[in-house]
């Protein structure tokens, strides 16, 4: 089973987080959805670097070593992902922000043989269309005729990370699965020395996030792209983020992980929280981490599920509108990916606000699918941001009395 160590929480705190001697359960209201955040501070092993050494050919009859014939180097980028393309060099780059190009004036390892020039959008969900319709698209290329390099401006010692905060930045699920998962995966192995250049910023964006920015980063992050006509030198850049197929997941075949004990205790206390753009992230993440027991109606504010504890427990609440396989998608299996147990519930027709407005013969109840194939505007529009849930608590009963369970026996 693939699973989270904590992956931000010592990002928010200089002490130890305290258990709690009972079960928690902690409830995130909000308009349309209900949810939290949870990230906890992976703490990775420092990763290796090999360099690569030329083939040397001994002619031991002359005592001569001729370099090895020329062979085609492993493209530097790499677009056959399923989700994000991302290049790495390393050499004598050159990055100037008002034409969205990196120069490579040359390589560590030689001169490529082959494609010799990239475009790329540097942002983790290139299958959809939309998201990286707000994606500026960067140009990376090497220069064969040395008057074409521009001169550098401002040499940097650190090696760089170059990535868009366009695509659905400022929805709490892509924040996290589309933007700070994947920073961290691409920039965890640095410990620190690196550079973030911000290509389609958004400055809330970085307040919101930033001490966890601030654990990956020791620099200032630079937007790169109102750097006027400067060009930035670097001896190695990422450009895009690097991220797994699956949503809110980290690999651990390549990022090791730690795990965080959790308390074993009976009981619940309480918690109703609310999280917007105005909201202490840090303070967030550890209400949510003090808690056993996270539940809310399927939506992005369940993110916050990435906070909490090794071993605690997810309950989704799943609206009316047949997006049982999305719910899971985007939060059953992650959450089981996080070392949470999972649990869901499915709302009856009557605990949904749509039988106000509605008959229980209307389509909406009837026959989902067909409001599926007007578009996912519609979906989101009818089932998501228009229903609200208000449950049947002596039916959910069981639901709670199995979590109690589970929160017995771990």
């Amino acid at each position: 089973m693939y699973k989270y160590n904590t992956i931000f929480a010592r990002s928010f705190s200089k002490n130890e987080k305290k258990r709690l001697g009972y079960g928690s359960l902690i409830m995130a209201m909000s308009i349309w959805i209900v949810f939290k955040h949870c990230l906890s501070a992976l703490s990775l092993q420092k990763s290796m670097v090999i360099g690569v050494e030329k083939l040397m050919i001994k002619n031991t009859s002359i005592s001569q070593h001729l370099e090895s014939e020329p062979k085609e180097l492993k493209p530097i980028c790499n677009v056959m992902e399923a989700r994000s393309d991302f290049c790495e060099i390393t050499g004598d780059i050159r990055v100037h922000g008002n034409s969205s190009t990196v120069h490579i004036a040359s390589l560590q390892t030689g001169n490529l043989v082959g494609e010799k020039s990239w475009n790329i959008r540097p942002y983790t969900r290139k299958e959809n269309a939309a998201a990286m319709s707000s994606v500026k698209n960067w140009s990376i290329n090497q220069l064969a005729d040395h008057k074409e390099i521009p001169h550098c401006n401002i040499n940097h010692s650190a090696p760089a990370i170059l990535f868009s905060l366009g695509g659905f930045s400022g929805n709490h699920f892509h924040d996290f699965s589309d933007l700070v998962i994947p920073l961290y995966l691409t920039s965890r192995k640095f410990d620190g020395e690196v550079q973030f250049l911000v290509t389609d910023n958004r400055p809330w964006w970085i307040s919101k996030f930033r001490k966890i920015l601030e654990k990956l980063s020791k620099y200032q992050i630079i937007d790169i792209d109102k750097q006027d006509n400067v060009v930035h030198c670097h001896s190695s850049i990422i450009v895009g983020l690097k991220r797994d197929d699956k949503e809110l997941r980290i690999d651990p075949s390549k990022s090791p992980i730690g795990i965080t004990k959790t308390a074993t205790t009976l009981g619940y206390e309480v918690v109703v929280a609310e999280a917007n753009l105005s909201t202490d992230l840090s303070k967030f993440a550890q209400i949510v981490n003090s808690c056993d027991v996270l539940m809310g109606v399927h939506g992005a504010g369940l993110t916050n599920m990435v906070f909490l504890p090794d071993n605690a427990i997810l309950i989704q609440i799943i609206p009316i509108g047949q997006i049982d396989s999305l719910a899971r998608t985007d939060f059953g299996e992650p959450s089981r990916d996080m070392n949470l147990s999972y649990l869901e519930y499915k709302i009856s027709k009557k605990e949904s606000s749509p039988t106000k407005l509605y008959t229980l013969d209307h389509v909406i109840f009837r026959n989902p699918k067909s409001v599926h194939k007007q578009g996912w505007d519609a979906v989101r529009s009818i089932y998501l941001e228009k229903q609200n849930v208000k449950l049947n608590v002596h039916r959910f009963r069981g639901t709670l009395s199995k979590a109690l369970e589970l929160l017995h026996y771990r």
